[in-house]
């Protein structure tokens, strides 16, 4: 399981050299560089939303997964759970800069999508599970690296619990592999790429600042749209 251990420490390295640092960080560095990397989360989105094979599973996915996120409101969850746990580093380290508790949480749940959730991590863990290849995961890693800091300098050491759900999904999904690769398609792994990238398209326009999507509540997308893109293209064409 390279990847993930790989992946994992490249995100808590980064996340505590940019809370070590971030003091010293030119204030343009903190406060521009977020943008450029929600400018990248919405490129690599749009790269992966190119690759759609069916289009209407993939939107049915969306929208159905959003409601089921709304329903059991899961960005709520994740935002009360980010709550406590800033406020139990803070308690340990120094505080986390003056960043609000809206806009810190607001940060936290774009965050957690972008390394934990994004197609690449998900997908990268999937195929080294299957492949042995951590190659996917180690191109992420390094954009973790460089990522993290900026974020850890305004946020603090919280970043770096988002290492805890990134490994766990990217075990789950690298020791599920085996079971999981061999019932897909070509076609409903492409339609996963392409409703993981509107996921992370949204999360390029929250972290700019630009509009403030529920991408929390859009995750359960990510666990429906391979099952119908398997019906839609076996029963439905």
């Amino acid at each position: 399981m390279t990847g993930p251990i790989i992946n994992g420490a490249a995100l808590l390295i980064g996340s505590v050299a940019g809370a070590i640092i971030g003091p010293k960080l030119n204030n343009n560095i903190r406060t521009r560089m977020p943008m450029v990397f929600g400018c990248a989360s919405m490129g690599l989105g749009v790269a992966m939303i190119v690759k759609v094979k069916l289009l209407a599973p993939v939107m049915l996915a969306l929208v159905v997964g959003s409601l089921l996120g709304e329903i059991i409101q899961l960005e709520t969850l994740i935002q009360n759970s980010a709550s406590k746990a800033r406020v139990i580093i803070e308690k340990l380290t120094r505080p986390s800069a003056d960043m609000g508790q809206e806009e810190f949480l607001d940060k936290f749940v774009a965050l957690l999508v972008l390394f934990c959730m994004s197609g690449t991590g998900i997908y990268g863990a999937m195929t080294e599970g299957m492949t042995g290849d951590p190659t996917l995961l180690i191109v992420k890693s390094i954009l973790d690296l460089f990522t993290a800091p900026i974020f850890a300098s305004t946020m603090g050491f919280t970043v770096g619990i988002l290492v805890l759900p990134q490994f766990i999904v990217q075990g789950l999904l690298f020791a599920g592999a085996t079971m999981i690769l061999p019932l897909t398609t070509p076609d409903m792994l492409a339609d996963f790429s392409s409703c993981g990238g509107l996921i992370m398209l949204a999360t390029g326009f929250r972290i700019c600042g630009i509009k403030q999507f529920p991408v929390a509540n859009m995750i359960p997308a990510l666990l429906l749209v391979m099952p119908l893109s398997y019906l839609w293209a076996h029963y439905l064409i």
